[in-house]
Protein backbone atom coordinates (compact mmCIF):
# COMPACT_ATOMS: atom_id res chain seq x y z
CA UNK A 1 0.00 0.00 0.00
CA UNK A 2 1.53 3.38 -0.82
CA UNK A 3 2.17 5.65 2.08
CA UNK A 4 0.73 8.84 0.19
CA UNK A 5 -1.70 9.98 -2.25
CA UNK A 6 -0.36 10.20 -6.07
CA UNK A 7 -0.67 12.97 -8.44
CA UNK A 8 -3.88 10.93 -9.42
CA UNK A 9 -5.03 10.28 -6.01
CA UNK A 10 -4.60 14.24 -5.42
CA UNK A 11 -6.54 15.33 -8.50
CA UNK A 12 -9.73 13.26 -7.19
CA UNK A 13 -9.62 14.85 -4.34
CA UNK A 14 -9.41 18.14 -5.51
CA UNK A 15 -11.80 17.78 -7.88
CA UNK A 16 -14.07 16.31 -5.36
CA UNK A 17 -14.01 19.55 -3.51
CA UNK A 18 -12.19 18.14 -0.15
CA UNK A 19 -9.08 19.81 1.72
CA UNK A 20 -10.26 23.82 1.97
CA UNK A 21 -8.70 25.00 4.42
CA UNK A 22 -10.78 25.71 7.92
CA UNK A 23 -7.92 28.04 9.80
CA UNK A 24 -7.55 28.79 13.21
CA UNK A 25 -10.25 30.21 15.06
CA UNK A 26 -9.62 32.47 18.09
CA UNK A 27 -9.19 30.74 20.61
CA UNK A 28 -6.88 27.44 20.31
CA UNK A 29 -6.19 24.77 23.22
CA UNK A 30 -3.59 22.28 23.01
CA UNK A 31 -4.31 18.58 23.24
CA UNK A 32 -1.38 16.29 24.07
CA UNK A 33 -3.33 12.46 23.08
CA UNK A 34 -1.50 9.70 24.62
CA UNK A 35 2.22 10.39 25.15
CA UNK A 36 2.62 7.66 28.10
CA UNK A 37 5.35 5.93 28.46
CA UNK A 38 3.75 2.65 27.22
CA UNK A 39 3.25 4.16 23.83
CA UNK A 40 6.83 5.28 23.86
CA UNK A 41 8.22 1.83 23.80
CA UNK A 42 8.82 -0.51 21.79
CA UNK A 43 8.98 -3.49 23.17
CA UNK A 44 5.21 -2.17 24.99
CA UNK A 45 2.46 0.02 22.22
CA UNK A 46 4.90 2.26 20.77
CA UNK A 47 7.64 2.43 17.78
CA UNK A 48 8.21 4.12 14.28
CA UNK A 49 8.51 7.80 14.71
CA UNK A 50 6.98 8.15 18.16
CA UNK A 51 10.03 9.57 19.80
CA UNK A 52 10.29 12.25 17.08
CA UNK A 53 7.19 13.76 17.52
CA UNK A 54 7.61 14.21 21.18
CA UNK A 55 10.54 15.69 20.43
CA UNK A 56 8.63 18.38 18.32
CA UNK A 57 5.45 18.62 20.19
CA UNK A 58 8.38 19.44 23.41
CA UNK A 59 8.97 22.60 21.12
CA UNK A 60 4.78 23.07 21.08
CA UNK A 61 4.65 23.10 24.21
CA UNK A 62 6.94 25.62 25.54
CA UNK A 63 5.30 27.70 22.88
CA UNK A 64 2.03 27.46 24.71
CA UNK A 65 3.06 27.41 28.15
CA UNK A 66 4.49 31.16 26.91
CA UNK A 67 1.30 31.95 25.63
CA UNK A 68 -0.96 30.71 28.36
CA UNK A 69 -2.87 28.33 25.87
CA UNK A 70 -5.27 25.73 28.07
CA UNK A 71 -3.23 22.71 27.93
CA UNK A 72 -5.10 19.31 28.17
CA UNK A 73 -3.42 15.47 27.78
CA UNK A 74 -4.53 11.98 27.69
CA UNK A 75 -3.60 8.44 29.16
CA UNK A 76 -4.69 5.58 28.33
CA UNK A 77 -5.61 3.66 31.31
CA UNK A 78 -7.48 0.75 32.33
CA UNK A 79 -8.52 -1.00 36.23
CA UNK A 80 -6.10 -3.44 37.73
CA UNK A 81 -9.54 -5.50 37.95
CA UNK A 82 -10.58 -5.30 34.36
CA UNK A 83 -13.81 -3.28 35.44
CA UNK A 84 -13.06 -0.60 32.99
CA UNK A 85 -12.15 -2.83 29.76
CA UNK A 86 -14.75 -2.90 26.72
CA UNK A 87 -14.93 -3.81 23.30
CA UNK A 88 -11.64 -2.58 22.32
CA UNK A 89 -9.77 -4.82 24.62
CA UNK A 90 -11.42 -7.47 22.49
CA UNK A 91 -9.14 -6.01 19.38
CA UNK A 92 -6.54 -5.22 21.29
CA UNK A 93 -6.11 -7.57 24.61
CA UNK A 94 -2.90 -7.17 25.78
CA UNK A 95 -3.64 -3.08 25.98
CA UNK A 96 -5.55 -3.61 28.87
CA UNK A 97 -3.00 -5.88 30.62
CA UNK A 98 -0.31 -3.50 29.80
CA UNK A 99 -2.33 -0.03 30.70
CA UNK A 100 -3.02 -0.81 34.29
CA UNK A 101 -3.89 2.55 36.29
CA UNK A 102 -0.93 3.76 38.86
CA UNK A 103 1.98 2.37 36.35
CA UNK A 104 4.35 4.08 34.91
CA UNK A 105 3.56 2.93 31.75
CA UNK A 106 0.50 5.04 31.90
CA UNK A 107 2.07 8.50 33.03
CA UNK A 108 2.62 11.47 30.80
CA UNK A 109 6.57 10.88 29.04
CA UNK A 110 9.28 13.08 31.50
CA UNK A 111 10.10 14.78 28.33
CA UNK A 112 6.49 16.27 28.19
CA UNK A 113 5.87 16.59 32.33
CA UNK A 114 2.32 18.14 32.91
CA UNK A 115 2.85 21.29 35.33
CA UNK A 116 0.01 22.47 38.30
CA UNK A 117 -3.02 23.35 36.06
CA UNK A 118 -2.73 21.52 32.86
CA UNK A 119 -5.24 19.41 32.76
CA UNK A 120 -5.11 15.13 32.83
CA UNK A 121 -7.74 13.14 31.13
CA UNK A 122 -7.79 9.27 31.47
CA UNK A 123 -10.07 7.34 28.66
CA UNK A 124 -10.55 3.98 27.90
CA UNK A 125 -11.41 4.52 23.95
CA UNK A 126 -9.57 5.83 21.18
CA UNK A 127 -11.03 9.64 21.18
CA UNK A 128 -10.19 12.28 23.66
CA UNK A 129 -13.49 12.97 23.86
CA UNK A 130 -15.68 9.89 23.98
CA UNK A 131 -16.95 9.00 27.81
CA UNK A 132 -15.25 12.39 28.89
CA UNK A 133 -15.73 15.31 29.87
CA UNK A 134 -13.27 17.31 27.41
CA UNK A 135 -16.00 18.73 25.06
CA UNK A 136 -17.71 20.80 28.09
CA UNK A 137 -14.31 21.50 29.77
CA UNK A 138 -12.83 23.34 26.31
CA UNK A 139 -16.96 24.41 25.49
CA UNK A 140 -16.53 26.20 29.25
CA UNK A 141 -12.92 28.06 28.77
CA UNK A 142 -14.32 29.14 24.96
CA UNK A 143 -11.85 27.43 23.07
CA UNK A 144 -12.92 27.05 19.54
CA UNK A 145 -9.89 25.64 18.22
CA UNK A 146 -8.03 22.23 18.43
CA UNK A 147 -4.39 21.65 18.35
CA UNK A 148 -3.85 17.87 18.28
CA UNK A 149 -0.77 16.55 18.42
CA UNK A 150 0.42 12.36 20.30
CA UNK A 151 0.00 8.98 18.78
CA UNK A 152 -1.22 6.77 16.99
CA UNK A 153 -1.49 8.83 13.52
CA UNK A 154 -3.99 6.17 12.83
CA UNK A 155 -5.38 5.52 16.13
CA UNK A 156 -6.29 7.75 19.38
CA UNK A 157 -5.03 10.61 17.16
CA UNK A 158 -7.29 10.62 14.15
CA UNK A 159 -10.25 9.45 16.63
CA UNK A 160 -10.23 12.62 18.61
CA UNK A 161 -9.75 15.00 15.43
CA UNK A 162 -12.81 13.30 13.84
CA UNK A 163 -14.79 13.77 17.51
CA UNK A 164 -13.12 17.27 17.67
CA UNK A 165 -14.91 18.74 14.50
CA UNK A 166 -18.31 16.69 15.55
CA UNK A 167 -18.26 18.54 18.62
CA UNK A 168 -17.34 22.12 16.63
CA UNK A 169 -13.89 22.52 17.25
CA UNK A 170 -11.80 23.47 14.71
CA UNK A 171 -8.79 20.60 14.05
CA UNK A 172 -5.20 21.55 13.37
CA UNK A 173 -2.85 19.32 13.21
CA UNK A 174 0.81 20.28 13.57
CA UNK A 175 2.66 17.03 11.26
CA UNK A 176 5.48 16.95 13.50
CA UNK A 177 3.81 15.94 16.28
CA UNK A 178 2.03 13.07 15.44
CA UNK A 179 3.93 9.60 15.58
CA UNK A 180 2.86 6.08 14.72
CA UNK A 181 4.10 2.54 14.86
CA UNK A 182 4.91 2.47 10.90
CA UNK A 183 5.47 4.89 8.21
CA UNK A 184 2.40 3.97 6.13
CA UNK A 185 -0.71 4.59 8.33
CA UNK A 186 0.81 7.66 9.63
CA UNK A 187 1.38 9.03 6.30
CA UNK A 188 -2.00 7.66 5.04
CA UNK A 189 -4.21 9.53 7.86
CA UNK A 190 -2.25 12.77 8.13
CA UNK A 191 -3.59 12.56 4.35
CA UNK A 192 -6.68 11.69 4.89
CA UNK A 193 -7.40 13.77 8.22
CA UNK A 194 -6.40 17.01 5.90
CA UNK A 195 -8.52 16.11 2.97
CA UNK A 196 -11.55 15.50 5.32
CA UNK A 197 -11.62 16.80 9.12
CA UNK A 198 -8.42 18.69 9.92
CA UNK A 199 -5.88 21.40 8.85
CA UNK A 200 -2.49 19.21 8.62
CA UNK A 201 0.49 21.75 8.63
CA UNK A 202 3.71 21.96 9.69
CA UNK A 203 4.88 22.83 13.25
CA UNK A 204 6.70 26.53 11.96
CA UNK A 205 3.20 27.55 10.46
CA UNK A 206 1.51 26.72 13.80
CA UNK A 207 4.05 28.61 15.65
CA UNK A 208 3.85 31.80 13.47
CA UNK A 209 -0.35 31.43 13.76
CA UNK A 210 -0.10 31.23 17.64
CA UNK A 211 1.97 33.83 17.86
CA UNK A 212 0.38 36.21 15.12
CA UNK A 213 -2.85 35.44 17.39
CA UNK A 214 -1.15 36.45 20.67
CA UNK A 215 0.86 39.51 19.09
CA UNK A 216 1.29 40.69 22.96
CA UNK A 217 3.36 37.46 23.94
CA UNK A 218 5.64 37.38 21.30
CA UNK A 219 9.33 36.32 20.82
CA UNK A 220 10.94 39.40 22.43
CA UNK A 221 10.49 38.35 26.29
CA UNK A 222 10.86 34.90 24.96
CA UNK A 223 14.80 34.83 26.49
CA UNK A 224 13.69 36.63 30.44
CA UNK A 225 11.78 33.57 31.27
Amino acid sequence: MATMADEKDKEVYERQGLGARMGFGKRPALLIVDFINGFNDPEAFGGGNIQSAIDETETLLAEARHLGLPIVYTSHVYAEDGSEDGVFNLKMPRMSEGLRRGSRAVQVVDQLEPRPGERIIEKHYPSAFFSTDLAGWLAQRGIDTAIVTGCTTSGCVRATVVDAMGHGFRPIVPRECTGDRADGPHEANLFDMDQKYADVMPLAEVLEELRRLHPAQGTADRNTE
